[in-house]
């Protein structure tokens, strides 16, 4: 349901953050913030921060923020919704009543709809393998599977029966449209009647990091094809965006996150104890998935199978997760092909020697290659040494190269010296000295963080120098005259940054602008939002500590003072870029008046 800013806006205000956090975090007082233990990710050092002039939280350790409604719904799980009816009781505020469409047509009736439908089809499955007509599922989640009741209960398994429409029936009993039936995609509406989509098949509910029910797989009993099915992409389902077991992983206290090919992988390694593992919904692993795992840590290790398929599936993540700065090792298994199977046969505390002693994804890949030559021939051999020092030299710092270098032919039995020179020869090739060869490598395993270009072509500097006039406005909403008498929403270059700046430039002349209510404009689109949270956070301008003992007024002072200089900054490249466009287009059109005058404009600047 839909609530106006304005009641959502009072109902933030009425709920102080630190209190609300507080409950759940116990914080410290330094300077003007709050610190804590992250309770979003494992941390031993108090990296989450509350700060009460902004109504905001943001954890510098996993990146975690938002306002008061957003922590509620990351840590109780509720919908806006839920957290909105929760403030406003405990502030004492009578809620209107909520619209069913949002402006911009999200549309929040048909998503609940959707949701209640889900919840309802679990419990209707769950249900189902416990009953009667459920053996068959049972005894293959109980007999051959080996999963014990309270397992199945806390991931919520089930069974779809014989019948192929016994779902429909039950969802139409229950009042629901063929419409909204088919939005939902468990029922194939056709001229010719209605059925479920799955059926004979043992069920998996697919639950986003809310814990809300948003999709379903099912793998069939019997020879049936396909073997596994998973629901189709819906208005609340898109299995790109979704990893099976995140809802849990994302509240285990391991530094790492095991990635992993399949519902019972994943399911398998809970019942074991390793609360951190997930799994890619029947799709191949992409960048949404890498940078929704970003989110909630910064170390994964692969975990998929051990067969061809399973290594495959590891060199097609690889690359995508060190392009989000994570860092990176592979498992062993060997000789078993899956963790399942691994589990069984050996038991947690060989698994969790495995996962000490995984493997740098740099040697691994160095292994797969070692395979595709015939190294008992001297020409395969040759091949191989040159193949192993192409990929060597993608790596952009000496040391580390040579690191590797060393290691890689000590593990292979390659004269170290004959490598070395075959690496910097690859690099010279490439028309680059051999102290500095660029690649994609560059960290393997501590990978760092790239150098993220917001869009082709653009200007890195003249976008940081975009977020920090925004950061300024978050900080000091004072400077609001000084900056919007120089700039306009359409100077700043990058997208979302105009959008903030013409919100931020809204809420300021209305004189009622508060940080946090921008999380609330941004919240439906995770990767969005987190962006937002960023710029509200972020500390461009913190000055060096003087070394004479000044005071906290002093500090804050300098802080202040350096804030101010980073802004003016930023302001006159920003001007500065927008004048040269404008210049540039007047000169395209002919306006020579208009391009005389934006140039004295210019020198004005200079």
């Amino acid at each position: 349901m839909y609530y106006s800013d304005d009641i959502i806006d009072r109902v933030r205000d009425a709920n102080d953050i630190v209190e609300i956090i507080g409950q759940y975090v116990q914080l410290k007082k330094r300077g003007g913030t709050y610190f804590g233990l992250c309770p979003f990710h494992g941390e031993k050092t108090p990296s989450f921060s509350v700060s009460p002039s902004k109504q905001m939280y943001y954890c510098f350790g996993c990146g975690a923020g938002g306002n008061v409604f957003t922590f509620l719904m990351e840590y109780e799980n509720y919908s806006f919704s839920d957290a909105l009816k929760y403030l406003a009781k405990r502030a004492g505020i009578a809620l209107p009543e909520a619209s069913e469409k949002a402006p911009g047509g999200y549309d929040s009736k048909l998503r609940d709809s959707l949701l209640e439908i889900h919840k309802k089809a679990a419990v209707f499955y769950h249900e189902k393998l416990k009953s009667e007509k459920g053996r068959q599922g049972l005894e293959y989640f109980k007999g051959k599977r080996q999963l014990s009741d309270r397992t199945m209960t806390h991931f919520g398994l089930g069974y779809a029966g014989k019948n192929s429409s016994e779902l429909y029936s039950y969802l139409k009993a229950e009042g629901y449209s063929d419409e909204l039936l088919r939005e939902s995609g468990l029922e194939i509406i056709e001229e010719r009647g209605a059925h479920d989509r799955f059926w004979n098949r043992v069920m998996f509910p697919i639950m986003d990091v809310n814990n809300r029910v948003v999709g379903f797989g099912g793998r069939v009993m019997g020879d049936g094809e396909p073997k596994y099915l998973n629901s189709p992409e819906t208005k609340i389902f898109d299995k790109s965006k979704n990893l099976y077991g995140l809802n849990f992983a994302r509240k285990s206290r391991k530094d790492h996150i095991l990635l992993c090919e399949g519902y019972m992988d994943v399911i398998a390694l809970h019942q074991y104890g390793f609360t951190n593992a997930v799994a890619s919904l029947g799709t191949a692993f992409n960048e949404k998935h890498a940078k929704l795992l970003k989110r909630y840590t910064k170390k994964v290790i692969l975990t998929q199978d051990s067969d061809e398929a399973g290594i495959r599936a590891k060199l097609r993540a690889l690359p995508i997760l060190r392009a989000e700065g994570l860092s990176v090792k592979v498992l062993d298994m060997s000789p078993y092909k899956d963790p399942d199977e691994f589990l069984k046969a050996l038991g947690p505390e060989a698994f969790e020697e495995r996962i000490r002693k995984a493997k740098n994804s740099f040697l691994f890949e160095i292994d797969v290659l070692k395979k595709s030559y015939d190294l008992t021939d001297p020409e395969g051999k040759t091949d191989f040494y040159n193949a192993v020092a192409e990929k060597l030299a993608e790596f952009s710092e000496a040391l580390e190269r040579d690191n590797y270098t060393r290691t890689v032919a000590r593990d292979h039995f390659i004269p170290y010296e004959e490598l070395k020179r075959l690496v910097n020869q690859k690099g010279l090739k490439r028309g680059l000295s051999s102290d500095r060869v660029s690649g994609s490598y560059g960290e393997p395993e501590r990978m760092r963080a790239p150098r993220k270009r917001e869009g082709k072509g653009r200007d890195t500097g003249l976008l940081r120098s975009e977020r920090i006039v925004l950061t300024g406005l978050c900080e000091q909403p004072e400077l609001f005259e000084r900056i919007s008498s120089q700039l306009v929403p359409e100077d700043f270059t990058d997208e979302l940054y105009r959008d903030i700046a013409a919100e931020i430039y809204k809420r300021c002349g209305e004189g009622n602008f508060n940080p946090a209510s921008l999380i609330d404009r941004y919240s439906q689109d995770e990767d969005t939002k987190k962006r937002v949270v960023e710029i509200i956070n972020a500390k461009p301008f913190i000055p060096e500590k003087s070394s004479d003992g000044a005071d906290g007024v002093e500090e804050e002072a300098e802080e202040k003072d350096s804030m101010l200089k980073s802004v003016e900054d930023a302001l006159r490249r920003i001007r500065l870029h927008s004048l040269e466009q404008k210049m540039n287009a007047a000169v395209e059109s002919g306006d020579a008046l208009l391009l005389q005058r934006l140039i004295e404009e210019k020198n004005g600047i200079i």
